[in-house]
């Protein structure tokens, strides 16, 4: 006596193949160029588009080698040198602890980098996987996600941070990484909303093409739907979330250390400079105005490779 669920499976699988062959055919072989063979085409005739990755890639450089651009140590401070203006020396000054701000500023771009990182990718991870299936299924999964999403949309960014890292912080000192953790948890908790909205409106719109519906007329299970049609086709605008997102993630970072609820010692970044620096910024402006500076640059690079990645994946904005 055969089994059910064996034959249920077989019967998938089935109809899998039989849209991989009606997908096949001589047609694919000569297809043209897709949409992102297209963005690609145009991003690189955009001066903006190499300008920001030139920016970028120096701040990725800077992230993951701090030891070709300097040699001193962020954490040894010299209270002898407290406040000091910038010289050949130290060519940013120290700060009120003396700590050499040049090597502060390269060795800290690593932990804004990384926390701008590992938030976009959990918001954009989170969010994708919900509203693709919510937007896909509609009904009460879609009622649900969407509800809570809506929740926490109604929440401000600020008030929230400051309940979820409280929450975390109550056992009081951790290590640089359960900081950078808590951080990053935060960020994502209340971002994925942004990044499950525009993945469900894409899922929406594509599950109404004919091309899914033919998918599904041939039998193919939800998963191949999913994973070989609509996931292709809503990538493209949460691509250009994520990438504006990057920017404003290492941007929350800073305004988070700033309020002292986010990164804090013994972890070095741009935001906690900023933070120990806005009490003396009369006397010792350096202290804070060059990790503004490279804060500023790396945020700005990020939101115009954004914007030139939105330009060239959209046909109405070429």
């Amino acid at each position: 006596m055969s089994d059910p669920s064996a034959a249920a499976a077989g019967a998938a699988l089935g109809a899998d193949a039989r849209v991989t062959a009606a997908e096949g055919g001589p047609e694919r072989q000569d297809r043209p160029r897709g949409l992102f063979g297209d963005a690609w085409r145009e991003l690189r005739a955009r001066p903006l588009f190499w300008i920001s990755v030139s920016l970028i890639s120096l701040v990725l450089l800077l992230a993951a080698f701090p030891a070709l651009f300097t040699s001193a140590d962020p954490a040894f401070g010299d209270l002898g040198r407290s406040r000091e203006a910038p010289s050949a020396d130290a060519w940013f000054g120290y700060d009120n602890q003396g700590y050499d701000v040049y090597a502060r500023v390269v060795h800290g771009t690593r932990a804004s980098i990384v926390v701008g990182v590992l938030a976009t990718l959990g918001t954009v991870l989170i969010g994708s996987v919900l509203g693709i299936l919510a937007g896909f299924h509609g009904g009460w999964p879609d009622a649900v996600v969407s509800r809570v999403a809506d929740v926490l949309v109604g929440v401000p960014f600020v008030l929230g941070a400051i309940v979820v890292l409280s929450t975390l912080n109550a056992a009081g000192s951790a290590s640089a990484t359960r900081i950078v953790a808590q951080v990053v948890l935060s960020i994502a908790l209340l971002s994925w909303p942004v990044a499950m909205r525009i993945m469900r409106s894409a899922a929406v719109a594509a599950k109404q093409q004919d091309y899914v519906k033919a998918a599904r007329a041939l039998g193919a299970s939800p998963r191949r739907v999913i994973l070989r049609h609509l996931l292709p086709n809503c990538l493209a605008p949460v691509l250009v979330y994520s990438t504006i997102a990057l920017g404003a993630f290492i941007g929350v970072e800073a305004t988070l250390s700033y309020l002292g609820i986010g990164l804090r010692q013994p972890v070095v970044s741009w935001g906690v400079m900023i933070n120990g620096a806005k009490d003396y910024i009369r006397v010792a402006p350096h202290a804070l105005l060059f990790p503004a500076g490279f804060l500023t640059v790396t945020v700005l690079a990020f939101v115009m490779l954004g914007d030139a990645v939105r330009e060239a994946l959209d046909p109405k904005l070429r």
